[in-house]
């Protein structure tokens, strides 16, 4: 082989060898992911990476650092994973419900609960499935779990309310539950006013207890806050009635007259 054939070979050999392809050192890898992670603090694989290359140079406070913030999140990951998963269950659960398929439902809700504890969906549905079967003390359970998790939720107060309204009953248990439903009554209004499922069953509470000051409260707020509802008049007149306030009683049929009076013309007009 003449020179000039060598020189090509060399050169040939030389282009063949890319040094980017070359492995990088653990020192020189180290660098790279130190300066990923600070752009992308949130790469989990980069991170545990990283642990293992501090540990691998004997670098321990650097790794125990990095395996603990891995840790973390690898348990944020579970946690998402585990919320999604429930919320999975629960819509099993809601589509056998839907189908009527009652205990496979059940059992879905339950499989959701075991997952994530706090999932809203399957303690909604377990708590209203456990009262349709008039098992109350369970019922009650779920829903006070609930309205733990979403205190601001006037339905899962109102539910409850009603489940503390059938524990009270000597027949289904020994329990005295009443002014715990009331409570839960008063917070459904207090969070929405204009609920007056809530007010009417507070409203009889408060009647059936002797609780006059009550129904009145609760009725008179129930027609301030739902002016155009006529349920609202008829069972403030009712309440009025009821304990002997008859001119009270006369000034709402007045004013339930002429509100819907004027609507009456409005409507004509439009």
């Amino acid at each position: 082989m003449d020179e000039q054939t060598q020189a090509s070979g060399a050169e040939q050999g030389s282009a063949a060898v890319d040094p980017g392809d070359q492995p990088l050192s653990p020192d020189e890898e180290i660098a790279e992911i130190e300066k990923l992670l600070g752009a992308e603090p949130d790469d989990f694989q980069a991170r545990c990476r990283l642990g293992e290359l501090y540990f691998s140079k004997g670098r321990l406070d650097d790794a125990l650092t990095e395996v603990k913030k891995s840790i973390e999140m690898a348990e944020g990951l579970r946690t998402e994973m585990n919320r999604s998963l429930a919320m999975y269950y629960s819509n099993l659960g809601t589509i056998y419900a839907t189908k009527g398929m009652i205990d496979e439902a059940e059992a879905e809700f339950k499989r959701a609960l075991d997952v994530h504890a706090y999932d809203v969906l399957a303690l909604f549905n377990l708590g209203r499935v456990q009262a349709d079967k008039r098992k109350y003390m369970e019922s009650k359970n779920y829903y006070e779990r609930l309205v733990e998790i979403t205190p601001d939720d006037p339905m899962a107060w109102y539910n409850l309310a009603g489940v503390y309204v059938e524990l009270d009953n000597p027949q289904v248990s020994d329990y005295n539950t009443m002014d715990m439903a009331i409570q839960c009554y008063l917070r459904v209004l207090e969070l929405d006013p204009k609920h007056l499922e809530a007010s009417f069953k507070l409203m009889e509470i408060a009647l059936n207890h002797r609780k006059t000051d009550l129904a009145i409260k609760v009725m008179e707020s129930a027609v301030e806050h739902s002016p155009d509802e006529p349920l609202a008049y008829y069972n403030l007149i009712s309440v009025y009635d009821k304990c002997k306030m008859f001119e009270q009683a006369e000034q709402a049929r007045q004013r339930l007259k002429e509100r819907f009076a004027k609507k009456a013309k409005e409507g004509a007009a439009s």
